[in-house]
């Protein structure tokens, strides 16, 4: 049977061995949390930046703002009790008579309409403001895209009421004309 080791034991050598250790992985954390923090710190300056220079390339498009961190909202009712939701926008624009809310977005994959948290914040957009369209302003490249959504189901029924009206209208029109041929 052996005895028990003592730390008086451990050589000296492996004793600053593993402080040694110790030291190198508590750097290694603490120059990672440095390293993140410096990461979201210079994406939140970028993202700054871009929404400080969207209205120039906004109005080098033609576009006129009119205002800026615009807020809006909509109601909704969840289990039959009415609930009010505000969102904010970056810009709120106009051009040709059309208004349209602007969002600023920064990145690889925020200003990508496959990005599913943009797409959604778009959309929520288009529930909330009263307006012709979306424009979704990529920072990095400083493009603006016009974003349409399709049609809701009621905005759909009253086109498709609306098309059957007209051809209604075209068929009966027809027969009129050619009655009054005959």
């Amino acid at each position: 049977m052996t005895s028990p080791v003592h730390w008086s034991d451990i050589p000296r050598e492996w004793w600053a061995l593993c402080a040694l250790v110790a030291l190198a992985l508590l750097l290694r954390q603490t120059l990672g949390q440095w390293s993140a923090r410096w990461r979201w710190q210079r994406r939140l300056r970028r993202a700054r930046q871009g929404e400080r220079d969207a209205p120039r390339w906004l109005q080098e498009l033609g576009y006129c703002v009119i205002g800026s961190q615009v807020v809006a909202g909509y109601s909704l009712s969840i289990d039959g009790e009415s609930a009010a939701v505000s969102v904010r926008a970056d810009y709120l624009v106009e051009r040709a008579g059309l208004r349209y809310v602007a969002e600023v977005k920064t990145g690889q994959a925020a200003p990508r309409i496959q990005n599913q948290a943009t797409r959604r914040q778009l959309l929520e957009y288009r529930m909330a403001f009263a307006v012709d369209g979306i424009l979704l302003v990529d920072a990095e490249t400083q493009r603006v895209h016009v974003v349409r959504f399709p049609a809701g189901a009621a905005e759909i029924a009253a086109q498709s009421a609306a098309r059957a009206w007209f051809i209604a209208a075209v068929v009966v029109g027809s027969c009129a004309l050619l009655a009054a041929l005959r």
